[in-house]
């Protein structure tokens, strides 16, 4: 790659690494994962520092992965001793192309869309786009494969001109970042090991993720000093089956179900109140029932969990909250079910009592504490489901536990158990009562104030990032009693799923978002805008980096 590129101007560089990379194809789950990490690495290598200082590039393999997923890692050394280090970091897979539809054969070729798109009639704002010749498509050019390509640009320019370096840059590029953040997981590992063996001290991770408009017409380019955490808040919705010939005598859990979706999905009452940021709602990511086949008994069983975005709340006010929402939705359906059976028993001629429609509403950790009273063992019991469901998805694994820790209990009851599942993004920010992430936000405010200036690019700086990103297994505000909160209601925390807490604690490494700028992420319109990602954003990293380290 280096001799492709070695003459080229910066923005060209780029553009040449964004469509090298965009040419293979790095779908989350599959072996292009592995391939993807395989060519970074070859770019890298390429690099003349790096044919001198071949052991400062290496590669960190996922603990028991099945494609055999790794982490990329490249050091470039100050020219003098020096431990203070900034981290570029971007993760190397993208989301699947089968929204390309008829043209998914082309969904990796940038200049068969460009032409495409510049005869679509169907979107007016991607035609122009296309037809402007600043813009370059295909899966993954936005996210994020040409904010990689500046991070492997900056990096190939210092490694060219340590002189200018008052210390070192560690770019390191992760796998599994659209789902369940494995990539950036393992790194942690890997940075506490630089960190105690070559004595780094990391000052900030600059994370190329990319920025998007928030809104029609939105001239802004976002900086973020910080990622939106994230829980996945779960019901486990128990019921009681009936024949539907006397469906009024059940409880069914679809009707809760589905009242809890429409009371809490994009339902802006119950999310934060923070002016200024990008705050979003719960949204429904599942919801099932039980059932496996057809007949005419109602279902004795639903699940139901919510992508939940974290920013300042801590967990133990969101499951609070949803234990509100579920006895709020569980009262109402007793009243609605009984005002139903009235009418049903009226026009029935009946007498005798009405059933009793009541359901209890707990907390995972509340249920456990239950059953441990009865003498339960429940690590036995989670164990087992754990080897059983070995090949199941993490979330259905939680549900599978809970039902068997009913079955051990014999407790059939109706109810609504609200929980945790995997993944657990945690949420952090700069803060001003921290010397180190008070310097970087004043370093940042004067840059984005001078570029504008300069070039008359209308900035603007938010804290939160507001989507999910690998930069929140990088440090984190929420305190150890706060993480109790949540591993206390995880089923199966520590066996199926767990995040390195005390490790990221311990690194707490100051993060921010300098995306490259596009539109139409996770779609087949995903385009980046060259003009501000190939020559603005690139000089923007080098000077916030060089200043931190000054």
């Amino acid at each position: 790659m280096y001799q492709q590129i070695k003459n080229l101007a910066m923005e060209e560089q780029i553009e040449t690494m964004t469509r090298d990379l965009v040419s293979v194809k790095s779908v989350n789950g599959t072996n292009g994962e592995r391939e993807m990490a395989n060519r970074l690495e070859a770019i890298i290598r390429s690099f003349p520092y790096f044919k001198s200082h071949p052991q400062n590039v290496w590669t960190q393999e996922l603990d028991g992965d099945k494609l055999s997923r790794k982490n990329v890692f490249a050091l470039v050394e100050s020219s003098e001793p020096a431990e203070d280090t900034v981290i570029y970091h971007g993760h190397m897979d993208t989301v699947g192309t089968d929204d390309f539809g008829a043209i998914e054969h082309f969904s990796l070729d940038p200049d068969y869309l460009a032409a495409f798109f510049k005869n679509y009639d169907k979107d007016e704002e991607v035609r122009e786009d296309a037809e402007s010749g600043d813009w370059l498509f295909g899966r993954g050019a936005l996210d994020m494969k040409s904010g990689d390509a500046v991070h492997l640009c900056n990096l190939l320019y210092y490694s060219e001109h340590r002189e200018l370096l008052k210390g070192n840059i560690l770019a390191m590029f992760n796998p599994v970042e659209e789902n369940d953040h494995e990539g950036v997981m393992s790194a942690v590992r890997e940075l506490d090991r630089l960190k105690r063996e070559k004595k780094l001290k990391f000052l900030l991770a600059i994370n190329g993720d990319f920025v998007s408009p928030l809104y029609k017409g939105d001239p802004h380019r976002y900086v973020y000093t910080g990622s939106a955490g994230k829980l996945l808040g779960c019901f486990y919705i128990r019921g009681r089956e009936t024949h539907v010939g006397e469906t009024l005598s059940g409880v069914d859990p679809t009707l809760i179900a589905s009242r809890i979706n429409d009371e809490l999905n994009n339902n802006m009452a119950y999310a934060e109140n923070i002016p200024g940021e990008v705050i979003l709602p719960a949204s429904c990511l599942f919801q099932r029932d039980r059932k496996a086949f057809y007949n005419v008994q109602t279902s004795g069983a639903s699940y139901l969990y919510f992508n939940y975005f974290l920013y300042e709340r801590s967990p133990k006010t969101v499951i609070n909250q949803l234990k509100k929402v579920a006895e709020t939705v569980c009262g109402d359906v007793a009243t609605f079910l009984k005002k139903q059976y009235n009418i049903f028993s009226s026009n029935c001629d009946l007498k005798g009592t009405s059933p009793d429609w009541s359901v209890s509403v707990m907390t995972y950790g509340e249920f456990v504490d239950e059953l441990r009273a009865k003498g339960i063992d429940v690590a036995a019991v989670t164990d087992k489901v754990i080897k059983a469901n070995a090949n199941e998805d993490f979330r259905l694994v939680s549900f599978r536990i809970i039902e068997a820790l009913e079955e051990q209990a014999d407790d059939k009851r109706p109810k609504v158990l609200v929980f945790f599942a995997p993944p657990y993004c945690p949420h952090n920010y700069l803060r001003e009562n921290v010397e180190l992430e008070k310097r970087c936000d004043d370093l940042l405010d004067h840059l984005l104030a001078e570029t504008g200036k300069e070039t008359g690019e209308p900035f603007a700086k938010k804290r939160f990032f507001p989507y999910l990103a690998d930069s929140s297994y990088l440090s984190m505000t929420e305190t150890e009693d706060e993480t109790k909160e949540i591993t206390g209601n995880f089923p199966g925390w520590g066996k199926t799923y767990s995040i390195p807490i005390d490790a990221i604690r311990k690194l707490n490494i100051p993060v921010i978002d300098m995306g490259v700028y596009g539109k139409k992420a996770h779609t087949w319109m995903e385009r980046v805008y060259r003009p501000y990602s190939f020559r603005i954003l690139p000089k923007m990293i080098r000077k916030m980096t060089e200043r931190v380290l000054s």
